[in-house]
């Protein structure tokens, strides 16, 4: 029992080899899944929950933190699939959502240039010199949204415990290699990695919950506690702090709020 991230840029064969990982596994595939369970739930068309993801960030976004809203919507939806265990998950955010819990298997997968040119000039019958300009615009804005949401480049390698490229190898020795890694011991869930799972899954519903009311909120659920940061007025303190128990009174397996307020200047 484990969980799979896959992340890859445009046509690298990401998608194929995540689905035939999972049929191999017997493990739920999942990918757009995430953005249309998102976009029902909280009402938000898809485009822009797909903007949200893939788009490099706006200088709106960093006035109204709407890019931070959507992909909070998101980060809650991939958290829920993962609790239940068993699944691949190929897109680009899946690593960072599922940051310090041991059981997962995080792998990149690359391609030749050229090669992903020639499939987007096929699937779009689009000249080569506009398809290249394209995937370097592509890359260059994911990129650009992690190190904006995150400080971190999807290009580093150190992200990744297994990084293949699609070449010599084909999609099949990828679903091979994959396959083998995951049945490591390290990588079977573990009853305390199956708590750290469900603790980030309610620190994702109560962050979603708030987003709209504190738009920088932050939630982190240990032990129970739940230890809340809002980024406003330390006068407002007292308020926030009722605002956050009534809130927060339907989750019942939280004791107890600790609450931090990270002054605006």
């Amino acid at each position: 029992m484990s969980i799979i991230t896959i992340s890859r840029g445009s046509y690298s064969k990401g998608k194929e080899t995540a689905e035939k990982l999972a049929e191999k596994l017997g493990y739920t595939c999942i990918g757009r899944d995430v953005l249309i369970e998102a976009s029902k739930h909280f009402n938000i068309p898809e485009v822009k929950l797909i903007r949200a993801l893939y788009d490099a960030p706006s200088i709106l976004d960093r006035f109204t933190y709407g890019k931070e809203r959507y992909v909070s919507f998101i980060r809650r939806e991939l958290l829920e699939w993962a609790q239940k265990d068993n699944i691949v998950y190929h897109g680009l955010a899946g690593h960072f959502f599922l940051q310090g819990i041991p059981h997962v298997l995080k792998v990149r997968i690359n391609a030749d240039i050229e090669d992903r040119i020639k499939e987007e000039m096929k699937r779009e019958k689009i000249s080569e010199e506009k398809a290249r300009q394209v995937l370097l615009k592509d890359d260059y804005e994911r990129r650009k949204w992690a190190i904006h949401l995150y400080g971190i480049d999807t290009a580093d390698p150190s992200l990744y415990d297994l990084v293949l490229r699609i070449d010599c190898l084909c999609v099949d020795d990828a679903v091979d290699i994959i396959s083998n890694a995951v049945n490591r011991p390290c990588f079977t869930t573990s009853p305390a990695a199956q708590q750290m799972i469900d603790d980030l899954v309610v620190s994702a519903q109560i962050e979603s919950m708030l987003i709209n009311e504190f738009p920088r909120v932050k939630c982190r659920v240990i032990d129970g506690v739940a230890h809340v940061t809002v980024f406003e007025n330390i006068s407002k303190k007292g308020k926030i702090e009722s605002q956050l128990r009534d809130h927060l009174k339907s989750f019942e397996t939280i004791k107890r709020i600790e609450t931090h307020i990270d002054p605006i200047i």
